[in-house]
């Protein structure tokens, strides 16, 4: 089988993350290492690949066939439109760009070129959320109605120690509700319109720590999102999913969609309905539905070197990217102007 050799840019914690999950995944080598820090240079030692302190040199010096943009949120568009230049695939780490107007710039050029551009919203690779689409899909809550999701925990204090993520666009709306809106809009369907609320009342940073949302489905479903990286609680993807063991996990659920038929929890899986005729003093019950394993960060890598190697698509393109960074430009966008705003894709 032919190895996809991908480089990876970026050495904070995300690119660490897939440097360990690519020592794990069929059909792909880790290819070099690019930070201007220093000490990731220890780390692609320590590895066993070329160290690179810019994606201009190791552009230049070649020897990658792909690469995986964990860098900075500011500096995706122009690491993408280089290895698009170059003729590289290249996998960007969610947000696919500060704002709609330059990921557009983004994805515009892989489709003119002809080169594939992925997005990393890992989340839809992890099979729990296959298994829940095909369940949303098959009909086993009937017609969705309404959803909520849940992104409730507490981010030390020394995380904040990096100064760009007290910054505007670092905070838990860009980082960690966009997993959540893209897996709706991937679950649900697209997203239209969004009315939000926003908070930094409790550190005072420049940027959001909490925010409350609704969301309008274009299927006729509304549903709710709450975010802040300031309270100690287990309803989180995080820390419900077992996705990550760095997490330690709870038991509870962090997404709830509702049908006509029944309701769905997720990560777990439990899914509720009446036994008999549906009504409110008839009795519920619940089955929990099929709980398929797999590490989604894995499984992105070799879908990745799939698309490298055998042309195929990207189960998250750019354009999904930029679909989803869409609806979170809105809830900025309605924060900031106290409105209800109409997503422009």
């Amino acid at each position: 089988m032919t190895t996809a050799r991908i480089a990876i840019a970026g050495a904070g914690l995300i690119g660490k993350r897939h440097a360990q999950a690519m020592a794990q995944a069929a059909g792909a080598s880790l290819a070099a290492i690019i930070d201007p820090l220093p000490a990731a240079a220890g780390f692609a030692a320590a590895a066993g690949v070329p160290y690179f302190p810019t994606l201009g040199a190791m552009l230049a010096a070649g020897g990658a066939d792909g690469v995986i943009l964990a860098t900075p949120n500011a500096q995706h568009v122009e690491g993408g439109l280089a290895c698009l230049r170059a003729g590289l695939p290249v996998l960007v780490e969610k947000p696919l760009a500060t704002d709609v107007a330059a990921a557009r710039v983004l994805v515009e050029a892989a489709e003119a070129a002809g080169v594939p551009l992925a997005v990393g919203h890992h989340r839809r690779h992890n099979p729990l959320i296959a298994a829940a689409k095909a369940m949303i899909a098959g009909g086993e809550i009937g017609t969705v109605v309404s959803v909520h999701s849940m992104f409730w925990l507490f981010k030390p204090d020394d995380y904040f120690d990096v100064a760009w993520r007290r910054e505007p666009g670092a905070g838990p709306v860009f980082i960690n509700l966009i997993h959540d809106v893209d897996l709706l809009r991937y679950l649900v369907g697209e997203i239209t319109a969004v009315q939000a609320a926003q908070s930094s009342a409790v550190r005072g940073n420049r940027v959001e720590e909490t925010a409350v949302l609704t969301l309008e489905f274009a299927n006729g479903a509304l549903g709710t999102a709450n975010v802040s990286d300031t309270i100690p609680a287990p309803w989180s993807w995080e820390l419900t999913s077992g996705e990550n063991p760095a997490y330690p996990q709870s038991s509870e659920a962090c997404y709830l969609i509702g049908g006509t038929h029944g309701a769905l929890e997720l990560p777990a899986g439990r899914l509720w309905h009446n036994a008999g005729k549906r009504g409110w003093w008839e009795p519920l019950s619940a089955r929990i539905g099929p709980r398929p394993s797999g590490d989604p960060l894995v499984l992105q890598i070799e879908q990745f070197a799939r698309v490298i190697t055998a042309a195929e698509a990207p189960l998250v393109p750019g354009r999904e990217g930029l679909k989803t960074l869409a609806v979170i430009e809105a809830v900025k966008t309605s924060a900031r102007e106290g409105c209800r705003i109409i997503v422009q894709n």
